[in-house]
């Protein structure tokens, strides 16, 4: 029962759609078509669609008459679209409307217009030869056949694809499709054929030719322009095409053609095609009708024709109707606007059929008046707007209500608790239809309204108590009636004591860090539920979010709000608000926070210099304590961040709003901010001042580390430590090196330009080796010379080596390495840095030499990671800081044979007690290895990285295991090549030293 009563006023308040009943909606309406007769598609769709609950269903109108679907087999409905199979132009052109219906009403679509499109073929009869005289003008017709719809016209000169080709004296009118020359020559002589083809079907056909030949009884002489084509006295277009129109004239001399618009400009828009004889205006617009003048003119004379253009615009709606719902005997006016050139006239449909006036029903200029509705009336309106040009239609549906009243389910009870004073407003907004009327009780008693008493009844039928008190406690009824029935709701108010509250403490001044508690209590009926709700600076706060700083601690009757480790941003009103299902009371509390200063204000660099800069600020907030002082800080590219910087006045007072910084670094961007301090802490500093550069001065710093490097023989190499940007004060940086020979007084100087440079070598060929200089380096900018270093005493190079090794030799270690040796000459010019030993293979060149370096006065190394039984060619020369020295006289020695690729074989071993005697099959090595010069037996104890070895020239040994375990043995070949291939492993076990344990002869079994 619950769920009908719930669907019931669902209904009747036309809560969803999906269970509403409504009329037929157009989806799609159909559209004008034109069907080629040609068509391998031998059927029409005109298509409609409507939405509505019911579905609709739908009829077709042909002309105005119902179509019959069933007596003609060629007609389909499939859903709202009618299918039409082998249509003809003679059973089926016209105008079609869709008419679709449910049980709520009708509604009719716009006319679609269906059109068969076909071009027929030219009369076969031969066509007469035209003659004129040279000079004459001449038409020649195209009379073209039956078609449908428009075609387009060219013509063909003497044989298919020659067109002819439109000028100034030649027109091809595609109105008549006639072939205008305004004066023959005789190059036109010959053989004409009109082809016309069909805009939609492309169908081409040609008409026979018409012959043109030249008189032989004199040339014609000039004459004034004859206008043969002109567009008509009247021309109408839709607001939005394109106008086309046509104007040429025969005549000789070749008349000219221009056009002109009558009080009035033609529009810029507007071209002209045709060698002028085509006036074309694109997108056309009620502005652009008037009459327009074409004018033909040569040497004879002149001749002008005149048209009105008239622009006309198809209905377009402007109000459109509403759907409507009206109770029964209200008043019913629905308007429908729309405008149009000419002006529209309006027609009213019921149902789809034309509406016709009555007593009670009244159409004028598009409004639809209709007294006291009732269900009769109800049902699809459809508003028509039409011209002589087309036609709209606008539909809406008249829905009369005629129900009992009801209330929505969240009115029927309910139980409004208040305190005393407060204001009870009791809604009751039944629905039905008529409007139902309201009245009230309070028990069993009706209430009624006094001008004296609290308690009125509203225009909304809501009923209203002011102050309320105890004695309007009880159960009130609202009844809805009308002629269909009526319902009721109960309303129970109860009046309770008003709720109190005390919050505690009111006003209060903290430092940050510190925490305070704000005690909330409520008095209230004890029979109301009660809530708290805190707030900071009107906004709730989150205590999720806040966790940290706030937490809330309730009791029966009151609430506690903890602050801890308070911050500025804690500061401000806070609010406690009571809630209770009766009422709601609140009270506030001020906390001041003192801390930190804020940030000072926007930094200004007022004046700067080469050392200085005079900043200002505007004050930072002191938190509720007295600022104490500022602190200036700087930041350039040098700085490791903010630097504070020293000023004038040394101390900034908290009253002062700016400063100066001084010792700061000429040509250096800056920039600045303040920090301001209190007795409680140092705030948040400023945002950074704008960067700025001091200006220029002359350089104040000297390089520094003066000193000598090697160079080559009679160079002075003379290197410093270059100044850092920071310190070189301005643009154009460089350095002065001045120098001189010792116990000399003039000095020579040089300009180095470069401020990244860290070296300068002079070079002076009567400079002798190691011949000491006085040297001292200066710095200089665009403002002037700075200081010089200290002097300090260096010497010329003394020149690379002059002398190769001698002695040297080599020799092949092993089939990898070879030693190489030599002895230096002592000199005293060139003393070497280390020598330089380049090697490569006796097949390679010289160029393709691998090199390797010693340090100091090393006088061998030893060659690794060579190919073996290779020869190798050698030399080896000096090296320092000059250059490289001459190279020594060229050496060989070729690497070892690489060892014996075989291991031994064949390994047998004895084991008396620790000790074990092996033997083993000797190894032969191939002919590219080296010679066998004995063996070497390798043992280790298991779990053991590290091997013993025991050499023999014999292929066998005895083997003494010094301590209990498992020892691993293996047996290899050695040659002046290195070792060779290990054989397979033994595992031999070794128990105590001296006690025979084993007394057997093995041959070793493979071990990997």
């Amino acid at each position: 029962m619950r769920y009908f009563i719930q669907f019931v006023i669902c209904l009747h308040l036309i809560c969803s759609m999906k269970f509403v009943d409504y009329g037929p909606v157009f989806v799609q309406e159909p559209d004008d078509i034109i069907f080629p007769t040609d068509s391998d598609e031998k059927k029409v769709a005109l298509n409609c669609e409507a939405r509505g609950n019911p579905v609709p269903n739908y009829r077709w109108l042909r002309n105005g008459t119902e179509l019959d679907l069933e007596s003609d087999y060629r007609y389909s409905l499939i859903e709202g679209n009618l299918i039409i199979n082998n249509p003809s132009e003679a059973k089926d052109a016209g105008h079609y409307q869709c008419l679709t219906a449910n049980s709520l009403g009708s509604i009719l679509s716009r006319e679609a217009i269906l059109q068969f499109a076909y071009l027929g073929n030219f009369s076969g009869r031969t066509r007469s030869a035209v003659s004129v005289r040279e000079g004459q003008g001449v038409v020649l017709m195209c009379s073209p056949p039956p078609h449908s719809p428009e075609i387009i016209y060219s013509w063909v000169f003497n044989e298919f694809p020659s067109f002819v080709a439109e000028d100034s004296r030649r027109f091809i009118s595609q109105e008549t499709g006639n072939l205008y020359i305004s004066k023959v020559q005789t190059s036109d002589v010959g053989s004409y054929i009109c082809l016309v083809k069909n805009t939609v079907t492309n169908a081409r056909v040609l008409s026979p030719p018409t012959p043109l030949t030249l008189r032989n009884d004199g040339v014609m002489g000039e004459y004034e322009p004859k206008i043969e084509v002109h567009f008509p006295f009247m021309v109408t277009a839709a607001k939005g095409m394109t106008v086309k129109m046509e104007c040429f004239a025969l005549g000789n001399p070749v008349p000219t053609i221009s056009w002109m618009k009558v009080n009035g400009y033609i529009p810029s828009k507007a071209r002209l095609r045709k060698s002028q004889g085509v006036l074309e205006i694109p997108n056309v617009q009620l502005d652009d009708a008037g009459i327009y003048e074409c004018r033909a003119e040569n040497s004879r004379g002149r001749n002008s024709f005149r048209g009105q253009l008239q622009v006309y615009n198809y209905p377009h709606w402007v109000e459109k109707l509403n759907d409507t719902h009206l109770d029964s005997g209200s008043p019913l006016r629905w308007e429908c606007k729309a405008t149009g050139k000419p002006r529209p006239t309006y027609r009213w449909l019921k149902n789809g059929v034309p509406l016709l006036a009555q007593s009670r029903v009244e159409m004028v200029n598009g409004v639809l008046m209709i007294h006291n509705v009732n269900q009769s009336d109800a049902g699809m309106y459809q508003c028509l707007a039409e011209n002589k040009y087309g036609s709209i239609y606008a539909s809406a549906e008249l829905k009369v209500l005629a129900s009992a009243p009801v209330f929505a389910l969240n009115q029927l009870k309910k139980t409004i608790i208040i305190t005393k004073g407060q204001e009870v407003l009791i809604e009751c907004k039944p629905q039905g239809s008529p409007k139902p009327t309201i009245s009230w009780k309070k028990g069993d008693k009706a209430v009624r309204e006094s001008k004296r008493s609290d308690v009125s009844i509203l225009p909304d039928g809501s009923l209203r108590i002011l102050n309320a008190s105890k004695p309007d406690e009880g159960k009130y009824i609202c009844r809805g009636e009308n002629v269909f029935g009526s319902a009721e709701i109960l309303a129970s108010v109860f009046v309770k004591e008003p709720t109190r509250i005390e919050l505690t403490p009111k006003k209060i001044e903290l430092t940050v860090g510190e925490s305070i508690v704000l005690n909330c209590k409520a008095i209230h009926d004890a029979s109301l539920d009660v809530s708290f709700y805190w707030t900071l600076k009107g906004q709730p706060i989150d205590f999720e979010k806040e966790r940290g700083h706030f937490e809330s601690i309730r009791q029966a009757s009151s609430a506690d709000l903890m602050i801890r480790n308070i911050l500025l941003m804690h500061a401000g009103r806070y609010g406690c608000r009571v809630q209770t299902t009766a009422d709601s009371v609140s009270d506030e509390a001020d906390l001041l926070v003192r801390g930190p200063p804020g940030p000072p204000g926007i930094v200004i660099v007022e004046e700067i210099t080469d050392s200085t800069a005079t900043l200002s600020w505007s004050p930072a907030a002191d938190n509720h304590s007295p600022i104490s002082s500022y602190n200036l800080q700087a930041r350039s590219p040098f700085s490791l961040g903010w630097q504070t910087v020293k000023t004038v006045p040394e101390i900034i007072t908290g009253d002062m709003e700016s400063a100066m910084a001084v010792d700061l670094n000429p040509w250096v961007e800056y920039e600045f901010r303040v920090v301001a301090t209190n007795p409680i802490g140092t705030g948040d500093p400023s945002t950074p001042s704008r960067m700025i550069r001091t200006n220029e001065a002359v350089p104040k710093t000297a390089p520094a580390n003066v000193s000598g490097r090697s160079g080559r023989r009679h160079e002075l190499v003379i290197a410093w430590e270059p100044v850092s940007e920071e310190f070189q004060n301005g643009e154009g940086f460089g350095y002065i090196v001045a120098f001189r020979p010792n116990g000399t007084r003039g000095w020579k100087e040089k300009m180095v330009t470069s401020s990244d440079a860290s070296k300068f070598i002079y070079r002076d060929e009567s400079v002798p080796p190691l011949t000491p200089f006085e040297v001292k380096v200066g710095v200089y900018n665009n403002k002037g010379d700075g200081p010089f270093s200290n002097i300090v005493v260096i010497c010329s190079a003394e020149g690379e080596p002059s002398a190769a090794p001698t002695d040297v030799k080599a020799t092949s270690l092993s089939v990898s390495e070879i030693l190489v040796a030599w002895k230096h000459i002592k000199e005293s010019l060139g003393r070497p840095q280390g020598f330089e030993v380049g090697y490569w293979k006796d097949m390679e060149q010289e160029e393709a030499a691998e090199t390797v370096k010693t340090g100091g006065n090393e006088s061998s190394i030893i060659l690794t990671g060579l190919e073996g039984n290779t020869l190798y060619h050698l030399t080896v020369r000096a090296y320092n800081g000059a250059g490289y020295g001459p190279p020594s006289s060229e050496v060989r020695a070729a690497t070892k044979k690489s060892p014996p690729s075989q291991a031994p074989s064949n390994i047998m071993w004895e084991q008396q007690g620790s000790q074990v005697s092996l033997g083993w099959e000797p190894v032969r090595p191939l002919a590219n290895e080296s010679e066998v010069v004995g063996y070497k037996v390798f043992y280790r104890q298991e779990g053991h990285s590290n091997s013993q070895v025991i050499e023999t020239e014999k292929t066998q040994a005895v083997v003494l295991l010094p301590d209990v375990g498992v020892y691993i043995i293996e047996v290899r070949a050695f040659s002046e090549g290195g070792d060779g291939t290990a054989s397979s492993q033994i595992r031999v076990p070794s128990y105590s030293g001296g006690i025979q344990i084993v007394k057997e002869f093995k041959m070793v079994s493979q071990i990997s």
